[in-house]
């Protein structure tokens, strides 16, 4: 059977910060393993297993993380059907409506599985097998969902409950009704009894039948969903989807929209693990804990502690614990997180009340990914910055000018290729150059390495958005950063 995998790649990832941040979410991060959630997510939607056969991966995201979707995607080697460009996030159901009509374009027989991309299933091939219990439900116009069964009365997730125990077989079982995240008394409950499932937010449906369903319970979604999906346009190989038209759709998730209304509903049971990493205590969890329950990273070292996660992500701090217990602390270089793991649901306060304080940290992540690489600040001071910056091999940045600034650059690693006004120069290893306020100036890797420079920046203002940009092979506006 032929899938069409679509997965779901927005969000802000809040209770895991400060490594995931709205700039930079947890789906682009190596929380578990050394993948990111997203590849790890599209690696287990790809290829042939069992009686499966996946298609190219249609990913919807947003406009700033359509390279990092790229770049990721590529470096495992996983070429995307259609990355489709979300103007503005509105939630699951219209991002999974504009999925449907764009497949059942192309194919009017498209059989989908959608899913989150930031979700840890450790046993693909178990997860490939409950999806093929799913297909004989599909053929009869079920939309099939996904139930996790319970290791434990957990609060932060929606449960399932399903019609009827589930037999041994995992055969799909009708789905009765969706239950909002419980209390902890009553997640006990549920687990006793045995008919209830998390719910995993994955579904497998045709095309054709989530269409027919969206028709039938959520009407309102149709007009603005198709129009901006037919008057998309293609941009430098994404699916750009058309703004004005998706402005005019609902905010709402694909539960309260269709799913907690239709009546064709029925659920496989997956018994394997599976975890969203919807907190720290999750990544502690995954991660595999020692005798004593303490994980540490490469940064990171334990002394006399207990059921204790200790993570650096930073080359250049080292993380000590002495004596902990239950503790969670999570360190870089801009941010340091440090909470009782029995408060992990609650580090999305410390993100709202960072945000009420006009903290740059709650959002913005330390290394500012861009189409050509990335870069982050060294040392800021008051009329000087400085910044290393990473190219990717062939990556160019735009042609550009600065009204407020000049610049130094000096390659460390590698060789740029400068222009300056009118002069293009070759820079290796140690060599500098300098750019005048005003030049018209470029920087670009023609090399098979990356290429790394430290830039330093003198001037009245250094903000982001001074900058002229006369080309850019990204097909960026005026303003735009980078």
């Amino acid at each position: 059977m032929l899938i069409s995998p679509v997965l779901l790649c927005g969000g802000s990832g809040t209770r895991l910060w400060p490594l995931s941040r709205k700039s930079y979410p947890k789906q682009f991060v190596p929380l578990v393993g050394n993948e990111t959630l997203f590849q790890a997510s599209a690696r287990r939607l790809s290829g042939k297993s069992g009686g499966l056969e996946f298609t190219a991966p249609l990913v919807l995201t947003n406009s700033d993380f359509r390279f990092i979707v790229t770049e990721q995607l590529q470096a495992i080697g996983i070429d995307p059907g259609t990355i489709m460009i979300e103007p503005e996030g509105r939630n699951t159901a219209p991002a999974v409506l504009a999925a449907a009509l764009h497949a059942y374009s192309k194919d009017n027989a498209a059989v989908l599985l959608v899913a989150p991309s930031d979700h840890v299933v450790p046993d693909a091939e178990a997860f490939h097998a409950a999806v093929e219990r799913g297909l004989d439900a599909v053929d009869q116009g079920q939309l099939v969902t996904f139930g996790i069964t319970p290791t434990h009365p957990e609060t932060a997730y929606g449960y399932l409950e399903l019609a009827a125990v589930p037999g041994g077989d995992g055969a799909p079982v009708p789905l009765k009704r969706f239950v909002e995240k419980p209390d902890l008394a009553r997640a006990s409950e549920m687990l006793e009894a045995g008919n209830y499932k998390w719910n995993a937010g994955i579904f497998l449906f045709r095309a054709a039948d989530i269409i027919a369903a969206f028709k039938a319970h959520a009407p309102d979604l149709m007009e603005p969903v198709k129009a901006a999906v037919e008057t998309a346009e293609p941009d430098l190989g994404f699916l750009r989807l058309n703004p004005n038209s998706w402005a005019q759709a609902e905010d709402i998730s694909i539960d309260y929209a269709v799913m907690e209304k239709a009546t064709n509903l029925s659920v496989v049971p997956f018994d394997a693990a599976w975890s969203d990493l919807g907190g720290w205590d999750a990544v502690w969890r995954e991660s595999g804990p020692d005798t004593q329950g303490v994980v540490t990273s490469e940064g990171a070292t334990a002394i006399d502690c207990q059921n204790t996660l200790l993570r650096s992500d930073s080359e250049q701090l080292e993380i000590v614990g002495i004596g902990l217990e239950n503790i969670i602390a999570v360190a870089m270089n801009d941010a340091v997180l440090v909470a009782d793991t029995s408060r992990a649901q609650d580090v999305k306060r410390a993100v709202s009340a960072l945000k009420e304080k006009g903290a740059a940290q709650a959002t913005d992540f330390p290394k500012d990914h861009r189409p050509w690489g990335w870069f982050e600040s060294l040392v800021v001071g008051d009329r000087f910055q400085v910044k290393r910056i990473h190219v990717h091999p062939g990556a160019s940045l735009s042609l550009q000018s600065h009204f407020h600034r000049s610049e130094h650059w000096i390659v460390v690693e590698g060789t740029a290729r400068v222009t300056i006004d009118d002069r293009e120069q070759l820079l290796t290893e140690n060599q500098s150059v300098y750019i005048p306020l005003g030049a018209v100036h470029r920087m670009e890797n023609p090399g098979q390495v990356p290429m790394v420079l430290i830039e330093v920046q003198t001037g009245s203002y250094l903000g982001e958005d001074d900058i002229v940009r006369y080309e850019d092979i990204y097909a960026r506006g005026q303003g735009a950063k980078g």
